[in-house]
C-alpha cells in the first residue's frame, strides 16, 4: 500500500476512535493510552501523526466540522421546498435524533464547548472557526428566507443566523444537562416564531 495513504488512513483512524471516546467521555477524560489499544496503533507511533494531544484534539474538532457542515449544508440545499422550512426541517431533524437516539446533531461541538474553551486556546480556536462556519452557513440560507419574506425586527440574514446559532447551542447544552428533548423543543418553537411572517 502507498506509504502516503496508509498513513492518512492511520490519522483518519484515531481520529474516528477519538471523537467516540470524546462523546463518551470527553476530552480530558480520554486517555491517549486507552484510544491507541482500541485504534489498535502503537502508542509510539501516535506523535508520528500528532505532536501532541492538543494537537490532536485541534484536529478531531477540524473534522468534525468539516462532516457537520457537508450534512447542514446537504439539509439547508433540499430542493423542492421553500428557504425557511430548509432550515426548519434542519432544526427538526436534530430534535427527532435526540428522541430517537439520545444525542444532539452536532454532539461533539456541544460536547466539548464548554470544556476546552479554558484549556486549550488552539482547540479554543476551532471551536470559534467552526461555530463561524455555521453561523454563515445558515446566514446563506437565511438570506433566500429574506427573499421570501421579512426577518423578525428587520434582522440581517448573519443577525438571525447568530441567534439561532446560540439559542440552540444552549438549548443543546441544557438537553443534554437534562437527558429530556424538552430544551430544543423549546427552541425550536422559538425559531419558528422568529420565522413566522408577521
Amino acid at each position: 500500500m502507498n506509504k502516503t495513504l496508509q498513513r492518512n488512513e492511520t490519522r483518519e483512524h484515531l481520529l474516528a476512535t477519538g471523537e467516540q471516546l470524546c462523546l463518551q467521555r470527553g476530552f480530558t477524560g480520554m486517555g491517549l493510552s486507552e484510544m491507541l489499544m482500541l485504534a489498535e496503533v502503537p502508542k509510539g507511533s501516535f506523535y508520528h501523526y500528532f505532536r501532541s494531544k492538543e494537537a490532536f484534539g485541534v484536529a478531531l474538532l477540524e473534522r468534525y466540522f468539516v462532516h457537520h457542515l457537508q450534512m447542514i449544508e446537504q439539509q439547508l440545499n433540499q430542493p423542492g421546498a421553500t428557504a425557511r422550512e430548509r432550515f426548519l426541517q434542519h432544526f427538526r431533524s436534530a430534535e427527532r435524533l435526540f428522541i430517537e437516539q439520545g444525542h444532539i446533531m452536532g454532539c461533539l461541538g456541544v460536547k466539548l464547548s464548554a470544556e476546552v474553551c479554558d484549556l486549550s486556546e488552539p482547540m479554543r480556536d476551532a471551536l470559534q472557526h467552526g461555530a463561524t462556519a455555521v453561523i454563515n452557513a445558515y446566514a446563506r440560507c437565511l438570506n433566500d428566507v429574506a427573499t421570501e419574506q421579512a426577518l423578525l425586527y428587520g434582522q440581517t440574514p448573519q443577525q438571525l443566523a447568530q441567534r439561532c446559532y446560540l439559542l440552540w447551542l444552549g438549548a443543546s447544552l441544557q438537553s443534554k444537562i437534562s437527558r429530556e428533548p424538552g430544551p430544543i423543543r423549546l427552541a425550536l418553537e422559538t425559531i419558528e416564531q422568529w420565522l413566522t411572517s408577521h
